[in-house]
């Protein structure tokens, strides 16, 4: 919203003028007080996430995605997709546009695997000798292209700074962390990344501990930097009692040992 700009010069007027003036302020204040309320501040923008929360309510269950019932409605998803490349961003709070850049990167790479489905067994078969997957630049958004490592990299990483995006983006393998069956919202947006890092972090399948080497996600590995170097510091924080228990029981000498990540696509 423009700011109104402040007067700049006195009004001067005679007795005999002030009653008309008088009678006119309330007037001009109604007048100005409607104006404002007819743009709602920033803060509030929102961005509609329905369609969205509709299909994955539908096709995402546990672990996997049901990328047929998705192809069913890929008209639907690309209804959302337009609806996240109209999206004025900067208009969002700071825990929105968080969401939004999550929510983007999860839709839109469900929309690139349905670019092959069902012909594919992995996102890696998507691209070709010169070019991955991740650098396809065919997400629109706003007023130029841009690529699912363009997301993830250039604004997620950088802008937000918090290790939690490895556990809510989702890259559509086994080996990635579980795709939330509902999308992320400003309002709910801590809760929700505290949820998806617990359950991570605690499932004994991802993180395992054999005698003193501790078995993880490559994830850990890949952005070591994220968490600050100290993978080991922040896995504790969110691990459960019982697994903390036993990382204390190790103490500062635990091996970590990396496993092979899956890329086989997380279909139903």
């Amino acid at each position: 919203m423009q700011a109104h700009t402040p007067l700049t010069k006195p009004i001067f007027c005679s007795r005999a003028s002030t009653g008309p003036i008088l009678t006119l302020v309330p007037i001009l204040i109604l007048a100005l007080t409607m104006g404002l309320a007819a743009f709602p501040s920033n803060a509030a923008a929102k961005v509609d996430n329905s369609i969205y929360a509709n299909l994955l309510g539908k096709h995402v269950k546990g672990n996997r995605v049901d990328y047929d019932g998705f192809k069913k409605e890929e008209a639907r998803l690309d209804d959302y997709l337009t609806t996240l490349s109209a999206a004025d961003v900067k208009s969002l709070s700071h825990n929105a546009r968080f969401a939004f850049y999550i929510n983007a990167y999860n839709a839109f790479t469900i929309k690139l695997i349905l670019t092959k489905y069902p012909g594919i067994n992995s996102i890696k078969e998507i691209g070709s000798f010169f070019s991955n997957p991740w650098s396809k630049k065919f997400i629109p958004l706003k007023d130029r292209n841009v690529s699912l490592d363009h997301i993830e990299h250039d604004i997620l990483r950088p802008r937000f700074n918090d290790p939690r995006i490895h556990f809510a983006i989702n890259c559509a393998s086994k080996g990635c962390p579980p795709l939330l069956n509902q999308p992320y919202e400003g309002d709910t947006l801590e809760a929700q990344l505290n949820t998806m890092t617990r359950a991570f972090v605690n499932d004994p399948k991802r993180l395992f501990l054999k005698g003193s080497t501790l078995f993880v996600s490559k994830i850990f590995k890949w952005f070591e930097e994220d968490f600050n170097g100290a993978p080991l510091l922040f896995i504790r924080q969110y691990a459960d009692d019982g697994f903390r228990a036993k990382l204390d029981a190790v103490g500062p000498n635990i091996k970590f040992t990396y496993l092979n990540y899956d890329w086989t696509l997380n279909r139903r």
